[in-house]
């Protein structure tokens, strides 16, 4: 499924952040907060790279993210749920799994 979101209606963002090291830029943390703070009043949030909800889209974007979001001007916060165990997900990888499996 597409969205057909113009380019200017999206962006993207880097949250695991491991040691010392430099990471991946820009922070999660620091666009929200660009954002709200350029007008921005309702965000719609996916992670992608997570299949099922843990401690990192719940708790440091769904419960943080959407607390920064807020103070840094923003109205409304949307986490959209990773996939879990939707129907169509368990069903797409029972499937990879049994035609690798034989």
């Amino acid at each position: 499924m597409k969205l057909h979101l113009e380019r200017d209606k999206w962006s993207w963002s880097f949250q695991s952040r491991l040691g010392f090291d430099e990471w991946l830029k820009p922070s999660t943390e620091n666009e929200i907060k660009r954002l709200a703070r350029s007008g921005i009043e309702h965000l719609a949030v996916c992670c992608p790279a997570f299949v099922t909800d843990c401690l990192e889209t719940l708790e440091e974007i769904g419960i943080r993210g959407k607390e920064i979001f807020i103070e840094s001007g923003g109205d409304e916060f949307t986490l959209i749920p990773c996939l879990n165990e939707d129907d169509m997900w368990v069903s797409a990888l029972s499937k990879i799994i049994i035609e690798d499996t034989f």
